[in-house]
């Protein structure tokens, strides 16, 4: 886990479901499959309505048709991220197409502990309304150990909630890899 993720934010609203992270369609692919496990990166986000794909503007592809994931390194969401099922494909979609966190008002609870323990990305909350402070393409930087986000883009920093308990699973890469570390799985 770094210590510092900088890049460009997409920003999203409330209530984003699963199935608008990786449509069901997608779930034909086998993540253990490398070029398969690629495609979830490509086609994440790909369920979000048009009017709501990278605000304020909207009308924003995380992954332009034809193109390649990785131009956004932090989503930044509303109340309720990652709602719906509970497919773990979801949060695995998000860091193949290059995420490195989240930065949401609240979770779906699924969602948060399948981003923790599948290690694929760092799930922070914020008590701050980020939605509208923030603009799809800002250049962003979270500091992960100080919990802040700074938008370098405007100048203007956020308090984010401390991660707690996730930590010592986040910096041990997941829950199993936590788990052998502590001796309770061999």
């Amino acid at each position: 886990m770094q210590d510092n993720i900088r890049g460009r934010a997409y920003v999203l609203g409330d209530d984003v479901d699963t199935d608008q992270i990786i449509p069901a369609h997608y779930l034909t692919y086998n993540p253990a499959i490398p070029e398969e496990r690629r495609m979830f990166g490509v086609y994440a986000l790909s369920g979000v309505p048009a009017a709501r794909a990278g605000l304020p503007e909207g009308r924003r592809p995380f992954v332009p048709e034809g193109g390649e994931p990785g131009e956004y390194r932090i989503v930044v969401g509303g109340r309720n991220f990652g709602c719906g099922s509970s497919r773990e494909h979801a949060p695995l979609a998000l860091d193949e197409a290059g995420v490195e966190a989240v930065i949401a008002e609240s979770y779906a609870r699924i969602f948060f502990r399948n981003s923790v323990n599948g290690g694929y990305l760092i799930p922070f909350e914020t008590p701050t309304r980020l939605v509208g402070e923030i603009r799809t393409g800002d250049d962003v930087e979270l500091d992960v150990r100080e919990h802040r986000l700074t938008n370098h883009t405007t100048g203007r920093r956020y308090e984010l909630s401390p991660l707690g308990d996730i930590l010592p699973i986040l910096e041990a890469g997941d829950i199993f890899a936590y788990a052998r570390a502590a001796g309770t799985l061999k």
